[in-house]
């Protein structure tokens, strides 16, 4: 490396001004928000003693959201009736992991029939 007056100056500078960007960077990543859809999404299982409503608060935005109680196919049954009472939009779908056929339930709309099921759900940042 190339010293401008042979004390190591200009390896300092430089070397402060990289650690300097690196703890920019990290605060700007760390600054930013988390992004979650406000509101409740509500769902209805039905589970071995019948029907049980189920709700999720604030859930995150932009990730796959499996509902607990459905998601595993060969060991329960799919949720049912979901209403999306948040602002975001939600997809659902028939599957785990925001797979096989899905359906876009508005924000604050009204709630979906009994027959649709689910097993996930992704709320679309917004």
């Amino acid at each position: 490396m190339i010293h401008l007056d042979g004390t190591g100056t200009l390896v300092r500078l430089r070397h402060t001004l990289a650690a300097s960007g690196g703890a920019l960077a990290l605060t700007a990543v760390l600054a930013a928000p988390a992004h979650a859809a406000t509101g409740e999404f509500n769902y209805v299982h039905l589970g071995l003693t019948g029907p049980q409503s189920h709700t999720l608060y604030n859930p995150p935005s932009g990730t796959c959201v499996q509902i607990p109680e459905a998601a595993d196919p060969y060991s329960s049954l799919p949720a049912v009736a979901p209403h999306n009472d948040t602002d975001s939009v939600a997809v659902v779908f028939t599957e785990p992991d925001c797979t096989g056929d899905s359906w876009t339930l508005r924000p604050h709309g009204n709630p979906a029939t009994d027959q649709l099921e689910l097993r996930s759900v992704v709320f679309l940042p917004h």
